[in-house]
């Protein structure tokens, strides 16, 4: 089957899925006042899938390192745990508690006894410091934080009270059988708070609602029935055994908890949790022993799989899957990761995505990228796409202008923050990304990234924040971050400051590191005392920066 073909062929069976009937029906209705399209079949509640997760039995669900969680296992952990929250936390419905450490399976199964108690998780980002820790804690004011050791020592001062995710397993035993909580909830009562920078100097926790995550489970659950009937109408045999997921990317992104941990919940599917700093032989070393079938990376580790040499070392042969997501990656790399691994060839993907949509708006699959390389596909199933321009209004097909989505999977707002909200979603629904891009023949081509975001490794970083917290230095007059292109991370972080002493790069780079999670401090300076370029209205004219 040709490309094209193929194309065409999932296209229909498609539309068979998610048609009058299908076991994906669509249909419009009203969600918070805007008509939206979304899944007729839907679970009222995430913990219907949790219930029925334990006919999974003792298939593997959870693996890290020596650890291995059954399907079963994990459902009688989530209620002894939720037991723990409420009798000796009180926490309750519409509580915050956060969690903040790093991957595990205790960070799965703390997010399902938070949620099934109708309290609210917030995912504190794992690499903040203590102080962006203390300033995104005192806005969402969690009831209970959930941290691991290294975690819960940036916590000290805060007065929050802490259980420690060593103690979890521990406290499970201790608390014997539970019943699973019977907690009401709506479907647009919150229910997780996920961080995204912000062009404000402080990062902003986008609220998904229960509505947005039982969507997101709906999405995969029908690639994964459109799969199979793409398989079957090539002609290879239906798949009889579960998949293995590696999970490479933090839990406290979409990428990992929305897009792989929960939907992976309700297929009977595992999921690897890989532990530490990427390292591209340990992580093949890993894919080899587990037998890894789907894996979703950043173009960064992309490009470190490919520059690692010969593969040929390592038996990657149950390896068909291969997704590039969180950030724009070029058909040149791509190429390379195909010519790297075999078997990816036929299942290699892209996608366009943000944080404050919960999960991709857009997918570019094998079939779309071998006739459109250049493109991150067409909108998924009940998305709505379209490029307006300066003054809100649809432009033409191939017409550049600003990214505007609206869909079943669009966040309720940001915590605390209606200024923040209104800028981004207007009263129609439509999110409004900044990004820009255009349409063509409905498959959506990215122009830029937000103006001034720089994607590093597959992180958002805002010179906004940076910037704000150099201007606290007293010797730093004025200043100005920006991304340059880098081979390994996509962009790396730099900054041209204008300083009234002989302060030094070292100084002004131990300060920010005190200050900032790591990814953000600047790689690259340049200190001066002439004044920044800037404009007639005053702002500074980032073209002209550099640090040469």
């Amino acid at each position: 089957m040709t490309a094209p073909d193929l194309v065409a062929f999932a296209a229909a069976a498609k539309a068979r899925l998610t048609g009058p009937g299908g076991a994906f029906e669509l249909a419009v209705q009203d969600v918070r006042g805007v008509p939206v399209s979304v899944f007729v079949n839907r679970r009222a509640r995430l913990r219907d899938w949790l219930t029925d997760s334990v006919d999974f039995g003792d298939r593997e669900y959870l693996v890290q390192a020596d650890r291995r969680i059954d399907f079963a296992g994990h459902a009688a952990a989530v209620a002894a745990l939720a037991d723990v929250l409420a009798a000796e936390y009180d926490i309750g419905a519409g509580d915050r508690v956060a969690i903040f450490a790093a991957n595990s399976p205790d960070w799965v199964v703390s997010f399902w006894a938070i949620n099934s108690l109708g309290a609210i998780v917030v995912a504190g980002n794992a690499w903040w410091t203590s102080r962006e820790a203390a300033q995104a804690f005192a806005q969402v004011r969690p009831s209970l934080v959930v941290a691991d050791g290294k975690r819960a020592a940036l916590l000290d001062g805060l007065d929050l009270p802490v259980l420690r995710m060593a103690e979890i397993p521990q406290r499970i035993t201790a608390s014997g059988a539970a019943e699973l909580p019977d907690v009401a909830v709506d479907e647009d009562d919150p229910a997780i708070v996920m961080y995204t920078s912000g062009t404000s100097g402080h990062a902003k926790g986008a609220v998904h609602s229960h509505r947005n995550l039982l969507a997101v489970i709906e999405y995969h659950r029908l690639g994964d029935a459109l799969l199979t009937e793409v398989m079957a109408g090539m002609g290879a045999s239906a798949r009889t055994t579960a998949r293995r997921f590696l999970m490479s990317l933090p839990l406290f992104h979409i990428a990992s908890l929305h897009n792989l941990a929960l939907p992976r919940l309700t297929t009977g599917d595992t999921v690897v949790i890989d532990e530490g700093r990427f390292e591209v032989d340990r992580v093949l070393r890993l894919v080899e022993r587990e037998k890894i079938t789907n894996w979703a990376v950043v173009p960064t580790m992309a490009h470190r799989l490919v520059e690692h040499g010969s593969l040929t070392d390592y038996d990657l042969s149950t390896l068909a899957a291969l997704s590039i997501n969180s950030a724009p990656s070029s058909p040149a790399l791509k190429d390379r990761v195909r010519a790297a691994v075999p078997t990816v060839q036929a299942a290699l993907a892209d996608s366009y995505g943000l944080t404050e949509a919960s999960t991709a708006a857009t997918v570019a699959t094998a079939a779309d990228l071998a006739q459109f390389p250049t493109s991150v596909g067409p909108p998924i199933v009940s998305v709505q796409v379209k490029i307006c321009d300066a003054d809100g209004q649809a432009v033409a097909d191939g017409i550049e202008g600003e990214i505007w989505l609206r869909s079943q999977f669009t966040m309720l707002g940001y915590w605390n923050d209606p200024a923040a909200t209104d800028a981004v979603l207007d009263a129609d629904g439509w999110l409004h990304t900044g990004d820009l891009g255009s349409l063509r023949d409905g498959r959506l081509y990215l122009a830029s990234r937000r103006s001034d975001l720089i994607l590093r490794g597959g992180e958002n970083v805002y010179p906004a924040e940076i910037e704000a917290v150099l201007d606290e230095h007293p010797d730093v007059t004025e200043c100005a971050v920006f991304g340059v292109d880098d081979p390994d991370l996509g962009q790396a972080v730099a900054a041209v400051v204008v300083t009234s002493t002989d302060v030094t790069q070292e100084t002004l780079r131990v300060f920010a590191t005190e200050r900032l999670a790591y990814y953000k401090v600047p790689a690259l300076w340049r200190l001066t005392s002439e004044p920044l370029a800037r404009t007639a209205t005053g702002k500074v004219v980032r073209r002209a920066l550099s640090v040469e």
